[in-house]
């Protein structure tokens, strides 16, 4: 999910936000012309902390820190990993809603 940041100070909606919502409806739009599905995602989904292996989720984990190794013994790159585990979680959606069942990662 886009965030807003607080750079209207006039009581308006900001600038920020403004695009923010019209860059969701176009991406909801072409999804809907192309015959695909918009999966929307919490915003603090941990998807740079969540083994994409196994599952475990790592503690607090500073922004520095580019690369983790999980206790299962995977090693991951922290985008790599967010990446896969955000598709994941649209393809889990996507199967929930056509009543299909999702099982964990084995």
């Amino acid at each position: 999910m886009i965030t807003a940041c607080s750079c209207g100070n006039n009581g308006s909606p900001s600038p920020c936000m403004t695009r923010a919502g019209r860059s969701s409806r176009r991406c909801s739009s072409k999804a809907t012309r192309h015959d695909r599905s918009l999966v929307k995602i919490g915003r603090w989904f941990p998807g740079s902390k969540l083994c994409s292996v196994c599952g475990a989720v790592a503690d607090s984990m500073p922004l520095n820190v580019r690369s983790w190794a999980c206790p299962c013994g995977a090693v991951h790159d922290r985008d790599v990993n967010a990446a896969k585990n955000i598709l994941a979680a649209g393809r889990a959606e996507r199967l929930n809603a056509c009543g299909g069942t999702v099982k964990p990662a084995a």
